[in-house]
């Protein structure tokens, strides 16, 4: 049986994005979101860097790989470029507090950045605005791949961020190397047979968190090899047989091909991603906005839930409303009913709620069996832009019941503010590195587009890498200064 190859319309239209996006051509609103968002990552990232399973992967690779090129971020190690990305991506994903693409059901910074910086770091002089348009190149494409293969594709147990990953990572990859537009297709084509990643991983097991980094050391590979000459599937999206949408739907019609070209260079899903608040999954987090919403407006406590119903969308139902069991921080961090259990009890849900000691504390695990999913075929039935949809119902001792309607987690709604952003960076990274450093690559990244080489941000990224002497130019403005700058 003979599958002649579909035409690559959609696979060559990404690549030919890809390769031509210039600074000066995108929006000023997008390039200085795109710097706020890689703070976040690259904060998310340090903090993780002292987590169990990023120390296990540390240290055996450390064992394997003798090469010192690229940084690990919040540590003063080396490794290879793709070994250094993996542990990157693993970090950044490390404890669930990355960003976050409401319909492309991804997390783009853990999955650009650690290839990107790789790049930078192994292609010197990479500038800072030629960073900032690869950035935005991975943070456009990895979202709408998400957007082509829709909820089904999380709901038939795929997890997106590896799946999908592996595309944005090979795009901003791809453009930090300058690659042509048939190279940029072949870049896709390698990386996208290399997609994999299994939502079993979440309900407990520490590979969840390194799905992320293995789908950006994919992307840089991708990049990497085209570069080389090697070619990849140039129909990756498109073919009919054994193509990456009629494989990972198991169809020829449950996806959107048009989705992944839509708008491109005039609707930026850049500015769809959005920052967490919140240390756990990103489908709780309505939830424990509904809960905080009630707490504001009625004072009750833990002593007086009776019992709590979430419905729900059958994507949230799935993915975090299952029954809890202390299996792991993984685990807690990605079920409803636990994380509504710690913010009752502790008032919030961020990175020191989440600790082994926490796992099978009993009142915790009473409180969050009192909390019960149902799916909700209306909310479902709204479109996967309202996946996070709840209606909350808060039963108290004495006959009370609470409702509340959460649309879009507000805490996420806006994409959260230049100050939250920063703060929230601040707080993560001044866990592993000294203030002064901390401040230094804040500057930098908020500075970007006057950086003459980006490598200088995975300088900063190390460990003890506090820069004594400041160039001319070297250090971020306020915001007043910056908004000037770039007018």
């Amino acid at each position: 049986m003979s599958h002649p190859p579909a035409g690559n319309r959609y696979t060559r239209g990404i690549a030919e994005f890809v390769s031509s996006l210039q600074y000066d051509r995108i929006p000023r609103e997008v390039t200085q979101r795109i710097k706020l968002l890689m703070l976040d990552a690259l904060g998310c990232g340090i903090f993780g860097a002292d987590l169990e399973w990023s120390r296990i992967l540390q240290g055996r690779l450390g064992e394997l790989d003798a090469t010192r090129a690229c940084a690990v971020w919040g540590t003063g190690r080396k490794l290879s470029a793709p070994h250094a990305a993996l542990i990157n991506g693993t970090q950044v994903q490390g404890f669930e507090l990355d960003d976050t693409h409401l319909l492309g059901v991804l997390h783009s910074g853990a999955v650009v950045l650690p290839a990107l910086i790789a790049v930078a770091e192994a292609r010197p002089r990479v500038s800072g605005k030629e960073f900032l348009a690869a950035g935005v190149a991975g943070y456009e494409v990895g979202p709408r791949v998400g957007i082509c293969m829709g909820n089904e594709h999380i709901a038939q147990g795929w997890h997106s961020g590896a799946t999908v990953g592996v595309f944005a990572a090979a795009a901003g990859a791809a453009r930090g190397l300058n690659l042509d537009t048939g190279k940029t297709v072949h870049a896709l084509g390698i990386a996208g047979t290399q997609s994999c990643g299994l939502m079993a991983a979440q309900f407990g097991s520490m590979v969840k968190r390194m799905h992320a980094g293995r789908a950006a050391q994919s992307g840089l590979y991708g990049a990497l090899f085209a570069d080389a000459g090697f070619t990849g599937i140039v129909n990756v999206f498109e073919s009919d047989y054994g193509g990456f949408c009629t494989t990972f739907s198991q169809s020829r019609n449950r996806f959107e091909l048009g989705a992944l070209t839509a708008g491109l260079g005039s609707e930026w899903q850049t500015l769809g991603v959005r920052v967490k608040l919140y240390a756990c999954n990103g489908s709780t987090h309505s939830t424990l906005d509904a809960i905080r919403e009630l707490q504001a407006e009625h004072l009750f406590g833990v002593g007086d839930v009776t019992k709590i119903v979430v419905r729900c969308s059958k994507s949230t139902m799935e993915h975090v409303g299952w029954k809890y069991e202390p299996e792991g921080l993984t685990a807690a961090q990605l079920n409803l009913g636990y994380c509504v259990a710690t913010l009752l009890i502790e008032g919030e849900c961020f990175v020191d709620q989440f600790t082994e000691d926490r796992l099978a504390d009993p009142a915790r695990i009473a409180l969050a069996r009192k909390v019960e999913t149902r799916h909700d075929p209306d909310i479902t039935a709204r479109g996967p832009q309202f996946r996070q949809m709840v209606r909350v119902e808060v039963h108290l001792s004495g006959g009370a019941r609470l409702e509340r309607t959460v649309e879009v987690a507000r805490r996420k709604k806006e994409i959260a503010s230049e100050a939250e952003i920063v703060a929230k960076f601040q707080n993560l990274a001044g866990h592993v590195l000294p203030k002064k450093q901390v401040e230094q690559l804040r500057d930098a990244v908020l500075g970007l587009e006057r950086e003459a080489d980006a490598a200088r941000i995975a300088r900063l990224m190390g460990k003890g890498k506090v820069e004594r002497k400041k160039g001319k130019g070297k250090r971020g403005k306020g915001k007043g200064e910056r908004e000037k700058d770039d007018a």
